[in-house]
Formats: C-alpha cells, structure tokens, sequence
C-alpha cells in the first residue's frame, strides 16, 4: 500500500469535516462498512462498545441527515490534525493502518480548545474504480470525557 495515497485519503477525510462537507463523508467508505467512535480504555478493556456506531453508508448518510436537520448543538467546527499512517498488515485485500490524530474544537465566538486525541485504527482497500475507500475506521480517542454532544464526526 502506498503511504502517500494513505495520506491523501486522510487528508480528503479531515478536509470534508473541516470544511463543513459533510454530506461527502459517506463517500470515504465502502459500503457496507464499519465506523465506531469509542474510547482507548474500552479498547484495553476489550469493551465493544462505542459512542457513535455505524455499519453501513446508509447509516453515516442518517448521521449526517440528522446533525443538518434534528440534533440541537452550540455552532462549533473541528480542525484536525493528521499525524502520518502506520501500516500494520494486510489481510484480504484490505490494508489495516493507525494514523494519530489531534482535533481542535473552534465555537461560534472563536474559543478553541483542544477536543480530542487518539488514533484511528483503519482497514483500507480500493474501490471498483481504484480509490481507497475505509472498509472499517475505528476512532480511538485517548480521553473518554466530552463536555458537549459528539455530533460531528472524528
């Protein structure tokens, strides 16, 4: 696997939350695919358990139809920060990869506070067309505390 192609997807991947894109998220994942936010201690606990869980395209497009549309949040963007890819292996046409990241939270009147830590854990692999597409992207924040609705995507 290409580390530079690994590092376009994630970098597409930040830029489309960043930038408010989000009905272009789903795009980034095969369907069906496998999207968890959870915590690094229930990873060491072995804890299946996650705050956001998703298993199909259709499921992230729902996340995102309702972060538009339902849920009521303070007006708040990310800035990610995307530290390299590992890659650990590969398995059935599918590269399993760890990439750290950092993700601070700007609010409406332009506080900043640093919001989360952690790695995502990933199993890539092309489309029919040969884009990398995240078959499976486990968030795995450091800390378990939010002071806030998670409602915008890792």
């Amino acid at each position: 696997m290409d580390v530079a192609r690994l590092v376009e997807l994630n970098a597409a991947y930040a830029r489309v939350i960043d930038t408010e894109q989000f009905e272009a998220w789903p795009e980034l994942f095969h369907d069906p695919c496998l999207y968890k936010v959870t915590t690094a201690d229930n990873v060491a606990r072995g804890l299946p358990s996650g705050i956001i869980y998703a298993e199909s395209r259709g499921m992230l497009h729902d996340r995102i139809s309702s972060l538009r549309k339902v849920n009521i949040y303070e007006r708040q963007r990310y800035r990610h920060i995307v530290g390299l890819p590992v890659v650990l292996g590969q398995e059935n046409g599918a590269t399993t990869v760890e990439t750290p990241f950092l993700i601070v939270r700007i609010m409406r009147d332009g506080t900043m506070d640093l919001f989360a830590t952690g790695c995502y854990r990933d199993k890539v692999k092309p489309d029919a067309g040969g884009a990398l597409r995240f078959a499976e992207r486990i968030v795995i924040c450091d800390g378990g505390r939010f002071d806030t609705l998670v409602a915008i995507p890792f």
